[in-house]
């Protein structure tokens, strides 16, 4: 399982956002600005294109998007829990039906915005350049190396993977070879740091990532549909929903399409 090598995948992850942080030079918002400001908790595989819409969307309003990421199983135990969250956005329904069988989001705000695809990827260094999804195409690729992916239970791209797996007659084949991470991007970065031979993400992970490349692609029909649900918590201020009306327009459409994402009518 390999668990404790998350760590190294969290101190990769915040080298990673500390020079964004320190790009940061525009002036301090207003004192109202700061007050509007909303939060968002978002699934880990958002963070490129969340970060750039937030910008755009500061740009516009002068309000700040404060945005936390994770697991979505996570983040809807935080909520649940008495996180302060104004707008939540899932890379799972089964994490926003979480939180809705517990009444902790406006269900009228509820709307599945994005869809994804579900790669398999290798670090950039490696000789492999396409590994068929077979029990014996897989084996030979993997040898005695590891493959990374999302907590099986509480991390939704693990849980795509282990249908996926499953489906093709290959669950067998990479069980023993698991290292679990606390979110995507966490798997990410031990394939980009060549910790793991292999690695299941998200095709948006992949492209953000110069340091992998992506060497299968799952068939759509092998796992559940990829859906990012969004919805404003039970709890949301009245900055939520502005932001989430922004998340639905055409200058945030591209920038999820631009990532590669599918943007869902």
């Amino acid at each position: 399982m390999l668990n404790f090598r998350s760590a190294l995948a969290a101190l990769w992850m915040a080298l990673a956002i500390a020079p964004a942080l320190a790009k940061d030079t525009a002036p301090a918002p207003t004192v109202g600005a700061q007050a509007g400001a909303v939060t968002v908790f978002a699934a880990a595989s958002l963070k490129d294109a969340l970060d750039q819409i937030a910008s755009a969307y500061k740009s516009k309003t002068g309000v700040e998007a404060k945005i936390s990421y994770a697991g979505s199983s996570t983040l809807a135990k935080q909520i649940e829990a008495g996180a302060p969250a104004d707008v939540f956005l899932s890379a799972d329904v089964a994490s926003m039906d979480y939180l809705a069988d517990r009444r902790l989001i406006d269900p009228g705000s509820r709307a599945n915005l994005l869809g994804n695809v579900l790669v398999l990827i290798a670090p950039k260094t490696s000789k492999l350049d396409e590994v068929p999804l077979t029990k014996e195409g897989l084996a030979a690729a993997l040898g005695a190396g590891r493959i990374a992916t999302g907590d099986l239970a509480s991390v939704p791209v693990g849980r795509y993977a282990k249908a996926a797996f499953e489906k093709l007659g290959l669950w067998e084949v990479v069980s023993p070879h698991f290292v679990f991470a606390d979110n995507v991007r966490s798997a990410l970065a031990f394939v980009a740091l060549e910790e793991a031979t292999l690695g299941v993400v998200y095709l948006t992970d992949a492209k953000s990532e110069p340091r992998v490349k992506i060497v299968a692609t799952f068939p759509a029909a092998a796992h559940p549909p990829i859906v990012y649900p969004v919805a404003l918590t039970r709890g949301a201020r009245r900055a939520g929903p502005p932001f989430l009306n922004f998340l639905k327009s055409s200058e945030a459409k591209a920038i999820f399409r631009d990532q590669g994402f599918e943007v869902l009518p």
